[in-house]
């Protein structure tokens, strides 16, 4: 449950993937939360559509377009958020994956070009983020708060995915390590790690098929993945860095024992 004003006046910029799915639901549960957003999505009608659904709600929000690919246009949207709200408090980081841009194959299969494709759209385009927010934090001087959006598959194998497991488990580490450098500058990181999550590429025709395996009996939804990112950019959160908070009904931690 979302509560009006725990993130009262906070600026934030939510990065890739801001207009739909996971993001745009973080996007609705911090700004019914009472902060400022920034919505940043590769496709700009999307953005749009998202910032204005938070406007016409009588929330602060704008839009931004543009591709984590890139590290220009990275450090064009942080730029861009920071002049549009007067600076920044919080990046969230959201688009990953691997099955929705590449091939899913054993990795003797696995081409050189679909593991960039999958590093750059889960690992190395938060570095670039964060380096860029980081900068950002330290001349403002007043700390900062970052949280990404991760994967049990950086947490536990998953076959054909090796790419994405090994990308979001350097996620977690580049967290790690944020938190060590960066804490006595009041400057948090922390990950979300979602499980079976009821976006657009988990409806898949075998979507069912995968229900027996979670624990919880039931997919995830977004908002729930939103209500975890909500805590880590409130004050609530202000002594928690460099974690993860799993939110996958159970599919983690359940080993491959009979009832």
């Amino acid at each position: 449950m979302t509560v009006a004003g725990r993130l009262d006046a906070k600026r934030v910029l939510v990065l890739g993937g801001g207009g739909d799915g996971i993001g745009r639901a973080i996007v609705r549960a911090y700004a019914a939360a009472g902060a400022r957003v920034v919505v940043a999505d590769v496709d700009a009608a999307r953005a749009t559509e998202a910032a204005g659904e938070l406007r016409t709600a009588g929330h602060a929000a704008h839009a931004l377009s543009g591709d984590v690919r890139s590290r220009e246009q990275i450090d064009a949207m942080v730029t861009g958020a920071a002049e549009r709200l007067g600076g920044l408090d919080t990046l969230v980081t959201v688009v990953g994956g691997q099955v929705a841009f590449v091939p899913a194959v054993k990795l003797h299969e696995m081409e050189d070009e679909d593991w960039e494709t999958v590093y750059d759209l889960n690992l190395r385009y938060v570095m670039r983020a964060v380096r860029r927010v980081l900068r950002l934090f330290l001349e403002q001087g007043t700390g900062g708060n970052i949280v990404s959006i991760g994967s049990v598959t950086g947490i536990m194998a998953a076959p054909k995915q090796a790419g994405y497991g090994a990308a979001k488990a350097g996620l977690l580490s580049l967290a790690r390590t944020v938190a060590a450098e960066y804490a006595a500058d009041g400057i948090r990181m922390n990950v979300v790690v979602g499980g079976a999550i009821n976006t657009a590429v988990n409806n898949g025709p075998a979507a069912d098929a995968w229900v027996p395996e979670i624990p919880a009996g039931r997919y995830g939804t977004s908002e729930e993945m939103a209500a975890a990112a909500l805590y880590l950019a409130s004050d609530e959160a202000r002594y928690v860095t460099g974690q993860q908070i799993v939110v996958d009904g159970g599919v983690s931690v359940r080993g491959p024992f009979p009832e």
